[in-house]
């Protein structure tokens, strides 16, 4: 379909935005003076033209293969507030306007010179020479772009997008109605300022705040943007980086850059330009499955502090609903009820005024739903009450991690990190392992094993130790484990831990106690979530993958230099927590190393369950017949609908969640499977040991016999003694009742004044 503007129009476009010199602001009159916000209403863009952007599918197509951004999307929800009696039904004529209803709000088509405000003017007119391209053309190219589709009424209906969430927004700046939701698409927040990307053409969101904050600077000085959709609003944080007046705050699913959008820039590190340092607030998840309780507690921990010491004029949400549950695609599991609840919060800043735009949201029931419970707590209606307000394991410490790096911006954010610069010192864990290595040096004689290679040995001083006996033939267990856990209470504004409220946590001695009193060889390899020598991984995305590599070099080196070339008939590897991905790794590299490995037992609580993988033979089902998985009892491996594969292993559902409980409650079925697994070898122990008894006490016995021979010719003259001398024979020297000397024989003394 072809834009409203003539071909002439197009071509001869204005690009550059000049603002009104006194744009003219009517506010209208609420029905209630006494209570002018609560009294107005709440405004709903919506265009069924958006529909005409669709992917095109040949004949032969299958039919069940829909594209994710369907445009049934926006019709799910538009009948859905329709059918819960929200829509006015027919705002073309006077007097149908109902109190209780959303005031409708006319979509246009945005300005090439609005868009340009956020986007090149090249990117501008390669959209526009969409609608003059074939079919096949517009296919072709779609196959070449990053997750985008396109068709001859793309250009249209993004227009119509982006000129739906100016209104928008618009609308709510001017008064006019108190907030508003904008039913729109195709989505905007990973169109970036010269490319399009992940199903958007142009930046809805930031184009709004763009044209808002030049049309009322009196108005609309400094905007929130919050974006809630499970992917990363690249787009959006690239537009303001460096932008003072406008806060973006985002809570997506980033596992480590590998999640759309992949790369870096998602991480929390990214904090903003050097003009807006702190004004981009990034939230990464590091794993799917978060819930109402990971973001309950951003909301509550990181989001308001900011957002109410930043005092926003405007409040936009960029809601994509691929986070609610029942979105395979997000694989999240937030309720209509917490969508409903972080939009309440949000309302209560700049005196209300928020302006809902949709982004993301592949389920259609799921967005349906969530877009309901927001649109009647914009309208009034408090929020439903929330089931399960326990945030993850891994949801708490990524907020910890954005409340140490955001915390040196904002001043509401505690507790204080001082830089690194300013403070040094030695880390705890290098302290602590130092003290570890001196204990089991002392209590089983393990002693260092030293890492001869460049770049690894610095990096692991102290962090390998084994008993004497890891090279003979009996068992061999590895131990490849985290840090201990250290259990204190920070201060609240500085941080800073008290070390006798402080209390080590270190259930993994327990199993080398064990094994070392049952005559096991054990080589103990500890993997300090920070390396010395580099940058803290928690900052660094570099840092991190270093960490990782090292990580596994270390295993690689300890494998090919000490236990490979060692007697050891039965070796048993254990990993403990994050360190046993490096375990699985070292098996999935070397087809050599399973034909010594006698099993692999395995905690796993708040990191991801891993499988073995491996082309070339059937490692999963060897893994699966040779493996101890114990699984937190909150993890993610027993969600009903997730399949139980071989590939990872014979898993066991653990009563616990934390490793250090997990290691307690199962350290009697480990060490029952190891002793039982070594009975051969005990049972060659006790045998060997009982024929050395015997070889000694026969020594014993010809020792005696001899000593007996000797005695028994102790009083016999000898011609060899010198005259006067002692018996030949053992003898002693002792001081005599006088103070003198005395020599005692085997047949008596006598005193040597």
């Amino acid at each position: 379909m072809k834009s409203s503007s003539s071909d002439s129009e197009e071509e001869h476009e204005v690009l550059d935005y000049v603002r009104q010199p006194s744009p003219e602001v009517v506010i209208p009159t609420s029905r209630s003076v006494k209570l002018p916000y609560t009294s107005s209403r709440s405004g709903l863009v919506y265009d069924v033209r958006m529909r005409f952007h669709a992917e095109i599918v040949s004949e032969y197509a299958d039919a069940t293969d829909v594209h994710p951004e369907d445009p049934r999307r926006i019709l799910e929800i538009y009948e859905e507030l329709l059918h819960a009696g929200l829509i006015e039904e027919d705002p073309a004529e006077p007097g149908t306007a109902h109190e209780y209803t959303l005031k409708r709000l006319q979509a246009r088509e945005a300005t090439g010179a609005e868009i340009c405000l956020v986007h090149s003017k090249r990117h501008f007119k390669w959209v526009r020479d969409l609608e003059s391209m074939t079919r096949d053309e517009l296919v072709d190219l779609g196959n070449q772009m990053d997750s985008l589709y396109l068709h001859g009424s793309t250009f249209f209906c993004a227009r119509l997008s982006a000129g739906g969430a100016i209104e928008a927004c618009r609308a709510v700046v001017t008064g006019h109605v108190k907030n508003s939701i904008a039913v729109i698409r195709p989505p905007g927040h990973h169109a970036e300022p010269k490319k399009p990307g992940g199903f958007c053409l142009f930046n809805n969101v930031s184009i709004a705040a763009r044209v808002c904050q030049a049309d009322y600077p009196d108005l609309c000085r400094k905007v929130l943007i919050l974006d809630w959709d499970v992917h990363h609003g690249n787009g959006v944080q690239e537009a303001f980086y460096d932008d003072p007046n406008v806060l973006y705050i985002s809570l997506h699913v980033h596992k480590d850059g590998t999640f759309y959008p992949t790369g870096p820039t998602g991480n929390h590190t990214y904090c903003g330009g050097p003009s807006a340092i702190g004004k981009n607030v990034n939230i990464p998840w590091s794993r799917h499955g978060m819930g109402d309780g990971d973001y309950m507690l951003a909301f509550q921990t990181i989001i308001m502090p900011v957002a109410m010491e930043f005092d926003p004029d405007l409040v936009i949400i960029s809601a994509g609903f691929d986070a609610a549950e029942g979105d395979t695609l997000g694989g999240c599991h937030v309720s209509p009820a917490c969508y409903a609840h972080m939009t309440h919060m949000l309302m209560s800043l700049a005196h209300g005024k928020v302006a809902v735009c949709l982004e993301g949201g592949y389920n259609l029931r799921s967005i349906a739903k969530s877009a309901l419970a927001v649109t009647r707590t914009l309208m009034g209606e408090p929020p439903d009450r929330l089931e399960n307000l326990i945030a993850t394991d891994s949801g708490a410490e990524v907020i910890d991690l954005v409340i140490k790096q955001q915390s040196r911006f904002w001043k509401c954010l505690y507790p204080k990190t001082e830089s690194r610069a300013v403070v040094k010192g030695n880390p705890i864990h290098d302290i602590l392992r130092e003290w570890q290595s001196m204990l089991l040096g002392s209590e089983y004689n393990m002693s260092e094993l030293f890492i001869l290679r460049e770049e690894i040995s610095p990096s692991f001083s102290k962090q390998v130790l084994a008993t004497e006996n890891y090279a003979h033939s009996g068992p061999l267990l590895v131990i490849v484990h985290d840090p201990p856990q250290a259990n204190g209470q920070a201060h609240h504004r500085t941080g800073l831990l008290d070390l006798h409220n402080t209390h080590l946590a270190d259930e993994t001695k327990t199993y080398i106690d064990w094994a070392c009193t049952h005559g096991f060889a054990v080589i103990d390899v500890n993997i300090p979530k920070q390396i010395t020598g580099l940058e803290d991984p928690s900052v660094s995305e570099e840092s991190a993958e270093k960490h990782t590599q090292l990580s596994r070099d270390l295993l690689q080196y300890i494998w090919e230099n000490y236990i490979e070339i060692n007697d050891s008939q039965q070796i048993f590897m254990m990993g403990v927590g994050a360190a046993g991905a490096h375990v699985l790794h070292l098996l999935s590299s070397n087809e050599e190393i399973m034909d010594r490995v006698a099993h692999v037992i395995n905690f796993v609580a708040d990191n991801a369950l891993l499988a073995v993988r491996r082309q070339t033979d059937d490692a999963s089902a060897w893994y699966w017949r040779n493996s101890h998985v114990f699984v937190a009892n909150s993890h993610l491996a027993w969600d009903p609908e997730r399949k139980k594969r071989k590939k990872y292993g014979n898993i066991i559902k653990s009563p616990y969640d934390g490793i250090n409980d997990m290691l307690y409650a199962h350290r009697h079925d480990v060490t029952t499977f190891l002793d039982q697994s070594t009975q051969e070898w005990q049972k060659g122990q006790t045998e060997q040991q009982r024929r050395k008894r015997k070889e000694l006490n026969s020594n014993l016995l010809n020792a005696s016999t001899h000593l007996q021979e000797i005695t028994s010719t102790s009083d016999e003259r000898s011609g060899l003694r010198s005259p006067g001398g002692p018996p030949i024979g053992m003898f002693g020297v002792s001081a005599g009742p006088f103070g003198g000397v005395r020599q005692q024989g085997l047949g008596g003394g006598r005193e040597i004044k």
